[in-house]
């Protein structure tokens, strides 16, 4: 596992600690990160805050996307899919989707590649929490 995914698991376990769902990413450009976040719609009380959202919004305006990678712990959903296309993030990096198969497809569909590390820490993390708040996991993806 390299060191960005490392971080992004670290996010996700923050998030945890918080009271939050384990999620978290970074944006990588020239070998460095340039973004941290983590999904934080428990903590601040709002249903944007995915991690992938977070993450953009800390790294703030930057005028090109181009040449970035965006490490998920999980595979993004389609709105924060949607935010990757819209910007021309290039590649995306998702620890796991076996827990949630995410918008993949949608994602390749434009252009983005996507690697898939189907990674046991995020997929035993994940599956961890859906276990114990299962409410708070059907609430974040929208199937209520």
């Amino acid at each position: 596992m390299d060191l960005f995914m490392k971080c992004a698991i670290e996010e996700a376990e923050e998030g945890l600690q918080e009271g939050g769902i384990p999620i978290g990413a970074v944006l990588v450009r020239g070998g460095r990160i340039i973004g941290r976040g983590r999904n934080r719609r428990v903590q601040c009380n709002d249903p944007l805050l995915h991690a992938e959202i977070d993450c953009l919004r800390n790294v703030g305006r930057i005028r090109n996307y181009a040449g970035c990678t965006l490490y998920s712990t999980l595979m993004p959903c389609y709105f924060c899919a949607g935010a990757a296309v819209q910007f021309g993030i290039g590649k995306v990096v998702a620890g796991e989707s076996a827990n949630f198969p995410g918008a993949r497809e949608f994602l390749e569909s434009h252009g983005v590649e996507v690697l898939d590390l189907d990674l046991d820490i995020c997929k035993t993390m994940m599956y961890a929490f859906i276990e114990a708040h299962p409410q708070l996991w059907y609430e974040d993806i929208g199937v209520l």
